[in-house]
């Protein structure tokens, strides 16, 4: 007997040509973390697919598992296109980001607070309004990284535990985040501004209010979170996530941590 698909919600976060009929895609699953799988006859003129394997399309997903990495998606229920994200370049790069850093860091492993979380931030990139837009993705991608288990330190002194001041703090991304007076003395963090701190704090919170944040600083925490994604996720080529960092303006003005 045949085994069954397994059924489980879904993101489309990857789609290439395979032969002269099929596509392999990579999925962010609820049930099984990220997965690759073969959509076989997809490119056929009356695939059963349809538009269904769009990058960020959302659904259900019908998983036949292999004895490979490879599986094989039998059929995808198509739930959401989120066609905004490809009718405004920043919406684009935000979403572009994040799906990069999904497909290169998450794991095939049940993770459902994971991809409840990605899922929601796909839609609110989708539909932020102009203004909001740039902290809402920043705000998506410290998300991710605090699910991956790799946020700063933001309650406690990165290294010893010990109570923070209030006010300016030191920070160190070797060292994992803030950093109490004694820890931050000798050179080996920069001292971030107040407003830089509360921000940070805020972005890194699920739901409450978001940080009001002018667009220098946008760029500077921009570059704060992709200094913190090469030093603790590995130095390696991130291109959706450097175009995003560039978008309007985002390599000017002084970046959090740059000193150390």
């Amino acid at each position: 007997m045949a085994a069954a698909a397994e059924l489980t919600p879904a993101l489309i976060l990857g789609s290439i040509r395979y032969g002269e009929t099929s596509r392999i895609v990579r999925l962010a699953t609820r049930a099984a973390g990220v997965r690759s799988a073969i959509a076989k006859g997809a490119n056929r003129p009356r695939s059963p697919f349809g538009a269904a394997l769009q990058l960020f399309s959302e659904g259900t997903a019908h998983l036949l598992p292999t004895r490979t990495d490879l599986h094989t998606l039998t059929a995808f229920d198509l739930t959401d296109l989120h066609a905004g994200l490809a009718g405004n370049l920043e919406r684009f790069h935000a979403a572009a980001a994040l799906a990069e850093l999904t497909v290169r860091f998450v794991p095939p492993l049940p993770n459902p607070e994971l991809f409840d979380d990605l899922v929601a931030s796909i839609a609110l990139i989708e539909v932020a309004p102009p203004d909001a837009l740039p902290v809402v993705g920043l705000r998506s991608l410290w998300r991710l990284i605090a699910d991956l288990g790799l946020a700063p330190e933001v309650a406690g002194c990165a290294r010893d535990g010990a109570s923070l001041p209030d006010g300016v703090v030191g920070f160190s991304h070797r060292d994992g985040g803030f950093l109490c007076d004694a820890c931050a003395r000798g050179g080996v963090a920069t001292r971030l501004p107040t407003s830089d701190r509360e921000a940070l704090v805020d972005l890194l919170r699920a739901g409450g209010d978001l940080p009001i944040l002018s667009p220098r600083h946008v760029a500077a925490h921009r570059r704060l979170l992709v200094r913190w994604v090469q030093t603790h996720l590995g130095d390696v080529a991130l291109p959706a996530l450097e175009t995003w960092q560039r978008d309007r303006g985002g390599d000017a003005g002084d970046t959090p941590g740059d000193p150390e």
